[in-house]
């Protein structure tokens, strides 16, 4: 397919027969995954910052277009690494899971790049290996003027890998339900995994943590986000449709707490004004949100850890 060439994308979305199927969406670290995810599901069901590995675990989001349900998958970004970190090597390992379970492999891109770089030439390569239909979308197409977009599109497609390329901006939505109707119009005949009004299959105390973790990461600097996680202690509701939840910070020394907490508690206080705004429009009810900074040690050499994030202890 030329890049110049505009393909047959429906411009409505499926009729008849339910269709249901799994759609992994991969790509390099900050290529906009997670934002491509939310904008097709409609709702936030996975974090959004301007900092690279935000996503550790496997996040699904229901879209619905039509008779059609798509189970999207937002994968951590695949990158590689000189450290080698347990926690890096299992976020790695479970993109490359969900591409090799999924229907469809659908690579995202930041095309403000205006070029493939050898991480994701690198990627191109191992898809070639996993056997599984790929769609590229080129995202932020908002900052690349269309003549390099162009040309990037095209070099992509000399690489092969891919039966449709598609040119977005999940930001402004822009070309996002073109991708919509044409990943419905992909999916299997087969029954729906999830009741109609499911968005993710994630518990509500792991959103709520995760919406938390997206404020820490947006309020932290340098590598002190990659060494806290954010758990849900405590969920409690009350008669007047307001709930308390009770989070737990955990960090890996004593001495990162003060940069969490700031100066006289300043950073932890807007960190927890943030998400309790978040979690209250998320939940569409009153939130009183309590976050405590405690100390665990080596968290991430923890099998638990992982278990939770549903990634592989072992990768």
């Amino acid at each position: 397919m030329s890049p110049s060439e505009v393909p047959h994308i429906p411009d409505a979305p499926p009729e008849g027969p339910a269709r249901c199927g799994v759609v992994a969406l991969l790509g390099a670290a900050n290529a906009g995954k997670s934002t491509v995810l939310n904008h097709l599901v409609g709702a936030r069901v996975s974090i959004v910052t301007h900092k690279a590995q935000t996503t550790r675990g496997r996040v699904r989001g229901v879209a619905l277009d039509g008779a059609a349900q798509i189970v999207l998958v937002d994968t951590p970004g695949i990158f590689a690494s000189a450290r080698q970190r347990r926690l890096e090597r299992a976020m790695v390992r479970a993109a490359w899971d969900s591409a090799e379970d999924a229907d469809l492999v659908v690579v995202v891109y930041d095309a403000a790049k205006k070029r493939i770089d050898d991480e994701t030439a690198s990627i191109l390569e191992r898809l070639k290996a996993i056997d599984r239909p790929c769609y590229l979308v080129l995202n932020k197409i908002d900052r690349i003027r269309r003549d390099s977009l162009l040309a990037l599109a095209a070099d992509f497609d000399a690489r092969g890998a891919f039966e449709r390329i598609f040119m977005v901006s999940a930001h402004t939505g822009d070309g996002m339900a073109d991708l919509k109707h044409a990943l419905a119009h992909r999916m299997p005949e087969g029954p729906w995994l999830y009741p109609e009004d499911q968005l993710s299959d994630l518990s509500m105390r792991l959103l709520a943590a995760e919406v938390t973790r997206e404020k820490l990461y947006l309020n932290l600097h340098e590598e002190l986000p990659y060494a806290l996680t954010v758990e849900s202690e405590a969920w409690e509701a009350f008669e007047d449709g307001s709930v308390r939840i009770d989070q737990a910070i955990f960090i890996e020394r004593e001495g990162q707490k003060k940069i969490v907490l700031g100066k006289k508690g300043a950073t932890i206080r807007k960190v927890r004004e943030q998400a309790q705004a978040a979690l209250a429009e998320d939940l569409e009810r009153p939130v009183h949100l309590f976050l405590f900074v405690k100390v665990r040690e080596n968290w991430t050499e923890d099998p638990e850890r992982y278990e939770n994030l549903g990634l592989d202890f072992d990768a």
